[in-house]
């Protein structure tokens, strides 16, 4: 199947403008991560101080999740993904211009307003735009997410040893590119055909499926971004070391999310690789947990997840699409709301439990967490059965035109062996031996005069005489079969 399904790489110049501008969007998750240090040393802020940048970020994009399909239903997804981007580029260049931390938690909220109008409505242009099928389009979406996630460590590292302001004026400057890309190569799209309520998103949290992977997604991302807020700090690291360790962790997001999840999930299903994953991202989070202030073990922990979270970002967002009976849009805004509530919270906790406790309670915590978020998966099995073989006849849905289901595999037949047989010899026969042979004489026979008696008789007749003796044997009566003897 796969072999004959679109790639989800072949797409409009319009797809690819806004997944650039996904790709600059993901870099504000962990663009801020090797420069908290420096933050917090030049304008005198405790790390739970700093630990905010994050808070404010996601918390706000989840609050505002609930506000982006009444935006999008009335402006229509094209404008509202420009408003985002402007939201996007104006907060994050007064970003980098605050003398204060107060004022970059400020401005991070701001940037998460229009992260969440850009971040709701991204995947569902993509989802309406994308050449490949619906499973098609999360890779391409969750293939930004990781580009993005490993990209900004690095370009904040980078531009962070010049000045901790580096980084949130370059993704200005990018965000600004992708607005005028979204501007020339995205189509204007129709507004939808009703308007959407406010409620929409926290009504459809009760579909029980929606929910349960919505709480799911909040366990996982509490250690995510546990992991992602407060791991920096124990390393000890120069900004541009900070950010080569995350660009590592990042490019296995992106690999794993793009490569890995598909074949894991072909093989194994949902629920299975769901249940694998979320265990050993428990187990290296408490591996974290243990080690916190070993680098030589920290650092390579830190790294390896990156492999889990990739293939949860991709299976649990297609799971969810699927399972969810709402429109896309709203169940993608429901979902964010509560899964970034998890990852918005749980740096700010992180930074409050290692003054009240020590480095190492954040991740016990966040492991339990990710185990919790395995138990609440477990109540919803049959809906991911379900979600599998939805996702099964999409993926066969989206199978080119005209292109033929893939033939089974033919397995090669030895043919047998052919043995020579001796034609048997020819014997001469004098022509004294020939004898004549009397030709019996014909003997009349009569017809039956009924013509039900007569058709069937002529159809008999009709046969040669191995057929016709045969037809009579079938037939099984006497008279029939006497006739057919007499005949010769």
């Amino acid at each position: 199947m796969s072999g004959s399904a679109a790639s989800p790489f072949r797409q409009p110049k319009a797809v690819f403008a806004v997944a650039f501008a996904c790709v600059v969007s993901f870099m504000g998750i962990g663009l801020v991560d090797p420069i908290l240090p420096a933050i917090s040393h030049e304008l005198n802020a405790s790390p739970s101080e700093v630990t905010l940048l994050f808070t404010s970020y996601l918390v706000v994009t989840a609050l505002a999740m609930l506000i982006t399909n009444w935006v999008s239903s009335r402006l229509g997804a094209k404008k509202t993904l420009i408003a985002g981007l402007i939201l996007i580029v104006a907060f994050s260049a007064l970003a980098g211009a605050s003398p204060t931390v107060g004022q970059i938690i400020g401005f991070r909220a701001g940037w998460g307003v229009g992260n969440a109008l850009f971040i709701a409505t991204s995947l569902a242009v993509i989802v309406a735009s994308a050449s490949g099928g619906f499973a098609g389009a999360i890779v391409l979406y969750e293939t930004a997410l990781g580009v993005g996630i490993a990209v900004g460590p690095l370009l904040g590292g980078t531009l962070g040893e010049i000045s901790w302001r580096g980084p949130f004026y370059g993704v200005a400057a990018m965000m600004a590119i992708a607005l005028i890309a979204t501007i020339v190569l995205v189509e204007p799209t129709p507004k939808p055909a009703h308007k959407t309520g406010l409620s929409a998103p926290l009504r459809a949290l009760r579909h029980r499926g929606l929910l349960i992977m919505s709480l799911t997604a909040l366990c996982y991302n509490w250690g995510f971004f546990t992991v992602l807020g407060y791991a920096p700090f124990p390393m000890d690291l120069s900004p541009i070391r900070l950010g080569l360790v995350f660009t590592g962790w990042g490019i296995l997001v992106a690999v794993f999310a793009v490569f890995g999840a598909p074949r894991l999930q072909a093989r194994a299903g949902i629920a299975r690789t769901m249940y694998l994953n979320l265990a050993a991202f428990a187990v290296v989070v408490l591996v974290i947990a243990i080690w916190t202030t070993d680098r030589a073990v920290l650092i390579p922990a830190v790294i390896v997840s990156g492999i889990f979270i990739g293939i949860n970002n991709t299976v649990t967002t297609q799971a969810v699409m699927t399972v969810s009976p709402v429109e896309k849009p709203v169940a993608s805004a429901a979902y964010s709301f509560v899964r970034f509530i998890g990852g918005g919270l749980a740096p700010y906790v992180a930074g409050r439990l290692v003054l009240a406790a020590n480095i190492h309670v954040p991740f016990f915590i966040a492991a339990g967490a990710i185990v919790a978020g395995i138990a609440i998966l477990s109540t919803a099995h049959g809906l991911l059965t379900e979600a599998e073989r939805v996702q099964a006849e999409q993926a066969a849905g989206a199978r080119p035109a005209g292109a033929a289901p893939p033939a089974p595999a033919l397995m090669p037949v030895p043919a047998p062996a052919l043995m020579p047989v001796p034609a048997p010899a020819l014997m001469p026969v004098p022509a004294s031996a020939l004898m004549p042979v009397a030709v019996p004489a014909l003997v009349p026979v009569a017809v039956p005069d009924n013509a039900a008696a007569a058709d069937e008789w002529s159809e008999l007749t009709s046969l040669r005489p191995a057929g016709l003796l045969a037809a009579a044997a079938a037939d099984g009566r006497p008279q029939v079969l006497g006739q057919v003897l007499q005949r010769g």
